[in-house]
């Protein structure tokens, strides 16, 4: 049986590798304090897009995908 989460890819710019975690995020000059906006974020790409995130004060929370 698929899971409903084949064939999502990480959301770093060219890979084609399958995410394995989620990174929630909100940009809080646009958005409410609940809303969380989700990068998907493979093995490889995992540490570089929560840099990203977290050095903007973005990044809420990082979860297996």
């Amino acid at each position: 049986m698929a899971s409903i989460h084949d064939g999502d890819l990480c959301s770093a710019r060219g890979c084609q590798a399958a995410a394995a975690w989620e990174l929630r995020w909100n940009n809080p000059r646009l958005h409410t304090p609940d809303r969380r906006k989700v990068w998907l974020a493979c093995e490889e790409h995992k540490d570089s897009l929560t840099e990203f995130l977290g050095s903007r004060g973005f990044l809420k929370d990082v979860v297996a995908h």
